[in-house]
C-alpha cells in the first residue's frame, strides 16, 4: 500500500519566477492610511500584513515606489483599518490608479474619521483599528520592503470584541471576517472550529 506522501502527486514550480500566483493562499485585507505631503490622506489596501511577534508590533509589505512607503518614511506614522466583508467594494476602490494630478479621486467616497494618537485617518465601519508609529523599514526583498510599526492605539468594534467565556463561533458568525485569497479572490469567514492544540502547548 502506498503512503499518503507516495499517493500525492506534486508539481515542481519554477522558482526562477515568483511562485505565489500558482496557488491560492489566505491573507488578511487591511487598509493602510498615511498622510500625503500636501496634508491630504491616502489609503491603500494591503494583504501581506500581519502582527510581528506577540507584542504590539504590526508589519506589512510595501514598495518604495508607492506613496504609502514615502509617506511613512517622511512622517513616521500610519494607521490600519480592518474592513468588513460588506466593505469590499470600498476597499477595492482604495486601489484605484492615480489621475494625472497624482490624486486618487476614489478616496473621496470612503468615509473616514481621525485617528487619536497619530496624524491620520481610519475608515468608518471596519471592525479593528490600529494606530502605529514607525519602528523600522527593512528594504531589499526584491523590489519590496517590510514596514514595521509599534502599535500606540488600538480599538475594536463592540460586536467583534472577544470576551472571557464568550462564544467565539457566534462572534465570528455575527461579525464575519474579510479574507483575501491571493490571487484575486476573497471570502467572508462566517464559520469556524476550535483548533485542536496539543495539551500543554504554549506560545
Amino acid at each position: 500500500m502506498q503512503s499518503p506522501v507516495q499517493q500525492q502527486r506534486l508539481i515542481e514550480l519554477d522558482i526562477s519566477q515568483p511562485v505565489w500566483d500558482r496557488f491560492f493562499w489566505v491573507a488578511p485585507l487591511v487598509l493602510v492610511g498615511t498622510r500625503e505631503a500636501d496634508g491630504s490622506h491616502d489609503l491603500a489596501p494591503k494583504h501581506m500584513a500581519t502582527p510581528i511577534g506577540w507584542e504590539n508590533y504590526f508589519g506589512f509589505v510595501c514598495t518604495p515606489r508607492h506613496h504609502t512607503y514615502s509617506n511613512i518614511r517622511r512622517d513616521g506614522v500610519f494607521t490600519v483599518t480592518y474592513p468588513r466583508p460588506d466593505q469590499l467594494v470600498l476597499t477595492s476602490l482604495a486601489a484605484s490608479p492615480r489621475c494625472e494630478g497624482d490624486d486618487k479621486l476614489a478616496l473621496s467616497v470612503l468615509p473616514v474619521f481621525p485617528a487619536k494618537k497619530v496624524d491620520g485617518v481610519l475608515v468608518a465601519g471596519g471592525y479593528m483599528y490600529l494606530e502605529c508609529e514607525l519602528d523600522r523599514m527593512i528594504d531589499g526583498f526584491g523590489v519590496n520592503s517590510l514596514i514595521i510599526g509599534r502599535v500606540v492605539a488600538a480599538r475594536v468594534a463592540e460586536d467583534s470584541l472577544r470576551i472571557h467565556e464568550g462564544d467565539d463561533q457566534a462572534l465570528i458568525h455575527n461579525a464575519p471576517l474579510l479574507a483575501y485569497l491571493h490571487p484575486g479572490r476573497f471570502a467572508a469567514i462566517e464559520e469556524s472550529l476550535t483548533f485542536p492544540f496539543p495539551a500543554g502547548m504554549k506560545k
